[in-house]
């Protein structure tokens, strides 16, 4: 077993460089893991590499096993997939996910992975992170049977929560994206698709994850009376206005904020290692497989992120390294 690791680092805004450390030893309570895969989530990582993370921000918004400190150097992100290759017999060998920067071994507490389901291959398991804000998401915004919901923003975590809704009877999902290229994606995930300007309103529920102001703008108009609006989008330094003259009042609207950082406190008791676990179990579904639009070797990470990733997630491939 290799005693050295290489990690993708965010050199300054904009720079990325691959760097080589040695591995700190393992306790007995850790696991070293051998990484497969790991995903660019590109909306929060996009805005990490331009160094958009606001001073206010830094400490909330560091990833668990982030090293330095925002704008830069940092080692950032938090989608990986790996095997075990030393800790407890009961997790030796297993395919398990982990809220680790893109980094070729690394060593971690053993509860700090969740093991991946048999079911669940370990190429897809990288949206594992991305699943577990959706949930969190509808946890918070608490769906009924035969709601008309609208999903405005079709990027990774947007097309999350459309496909976890179109499990809910009776619903009546619609996934609003100015892209119309996110047609394909709607209709591989089961739901409905419409341009911001063609969307059907009269919702119970909008989920905004298009991280514009024109986007939460539009999911406020596509409210019904007393609907409201879970707010996923993180918008990092920019400012948004917002329109609240017109019918907010009028129509006793509402903007919820939700994020991953914290379990939604209408389902507190489950607890992160829990939710993680759901969002596991809920990528054996292979209509999630949509949402992987591309691949790059690890060691070309720094050139894919200094053009800012294509699609929805691109997946990062280790080899034997």
């Amino acid at each position: 077993m290799s005693a050295t690791t290489r990690a993708f680092w965010l050199r300054s805004p904009g720079e990325g460089e691959i760097r080589s450390a040695d591995l700190r030893e393992p306790g007995p309570d850790d696991v070293v893991v051998r990484t497969l895969y790991s995903g660019v989530s590109r909306g929060t990582e996009t805005l990490v590499f331009r160094g958009g993370v606001p001073q206010s921000q830094h400490t909330a918004m560091r990833a668990p096993f982030q090293e330095g400190d925002f704008p830069a150097p940092v080692k950032y992100g938090y989608l990986a997939v790996g095997l075990v290759e030393a800790g407890p017999a009961e997790l030796l060998g297993r395919t398990v996910f982990c809220l680790h920067p893109h980094q070729t071994r690394f060593v971690v507490p053993a509860a700090a992975v969740t093991p991946v389901p048999d079911d669940v291959p370990a190429g897809r398991a990288v949206l594992a992170g991305t699943v577990e804000t959706a949930v969190n998401a509808l946890w918070d915004a608490a769906p009924l049977v035969g709601d008309r919901i609208a999903v405005v923003g079709a990027g990774m975590v947007g097309c999350s929560v459309a496909a976890v809704l179109a499990g809910i009877p009776g619903v009546r999902v619609e996934l609003v994206d100015t892209d119309p290229s996110r047609a394909a994606v709607a209709t591989a995930l089961g739901v409905g698709f419409a341009a911001p300007a063609d969307a059907r309103g009269d919702c119970d529920l909008v989920v905004h994850a298009s991280a514009t102001e024109a986007g939460l703008s539009r999911s406020l108009e596509l409210l019904a009376h007393e609907g409201e609006v879970v707010e996923l989008s993180w918008y990092g330094d920019r400012p948004v206005s917002l329109r609240l003259g017109e019918s907010f009042h009028a129509k006793r609207l509402t903007i919820r904020s939700s994020q991953v950082g914290t379990v939604s406190p209408r389902r507190a008791r489950r607890g992160y290692s829990e939710r993680m676990a759901l969002a596991l179990r809920l990528l054996a579904d292979p209509r999630f497989d949509v949402l992987i639009s591309g691949e790059c070797r690890f060691d070309d990470l720094p050139a894919l992120m200094s053009r800012e990733p294509p699609g929805l997630c691109v997946r990062v491939l280790y080899g034997d390294t």
